[in-house]
């Protein structure tokens, strides 16, 4: 039995991601609202009148599907899918 740290000297292992059907490698365990949304539009609207939702699904175990709230965040695993929509309020 083995005591190294899967994830590795340098941090969690990358894994992929598939973003508004773009795949993006991220190394990182876990991933906030803003940088889904980040990844989704990048540059893209911001502004009071901008909505972003986001949903997932082929996630972890313990949650394999869902909503990331804004200011959430979620634990990723390789292939996992993430679904951004911006809607303008105005």
């Amino acid at each position: 039995m083995s005591t190294e740290d899967p994830a590795g000297p340098h941090g969690p292992k990358p894994v992929t991601i598939v973003v508004n059907g773009e795949p993006h490698e991220v190394p990182k365990e876990e991933i906030t609202f803003d940088e889904v949304v980040a990844l989704a539009f990048p540059g893209g609207p911001q502004g009071p009148n901008y909505i972003y939702s986001v949903t997932y699904r082929k996630g972890p175990d313990h949650k394999p599907k869902g909503i990331l709230a804004e200011g959430g965040s979620v634990k990723v695993k390789d292939g996992m899918i993430f679904d951004v929509r911006v809607t303008d309020k105005s």
